[in-house]
């Protein structure tokens, strides 16, 4: 098993989940982050560190559609290992439903 983000995090981006990761196993996007399934170790300490509510076990049904998101695109973004300032306006984001269609595929800046 391993964790997955999920859409919750889109337009937010908080880090905190970054900062406790033991294996570095986030990868970061513009405007979301997603875990390497192959890195995750599933200790589970980012899960209850996320504001937004947006990573969860791949057993979940919520995690099981992002699960090939988390896979590809962790591949393609730069690694991230330390927190930085969520996005400027993630709060105003951080409960809307429905903003999978605002992902960004362009990579973020990494560490």
């Amino acid at each position: 098993m391993t964790y997955v983000v999920t859409e919750n995090c889109i337009k937010c981006k908080y880090t905190d989940c970054v900062e406790v990761c033991p294996v570095d196993c986030f990868y970061e996007g513009e405007n979301m982050l997603v875990i390497n399934p192959d890195e995750c170790i599933d200790c589970g300490v980012c899960e209850p560190e996320c504001p937004a509510e947006a990573i969860f076990p791949d057993s979940e049904d919520i995690a099981q559609k992002w699960a090939e998101q988390n896979r590809e695109y962790s591949e393609k973004w730069p690694n991230i290992t330390r927190q930085k300032d969520p996005l400027p306006d993630a709060d105003e984001w951080k409960d809307k439903p429905g903003k999978a269609e605002m992902l960004s595929e362009t990579p973020g800046s990494g560490d």
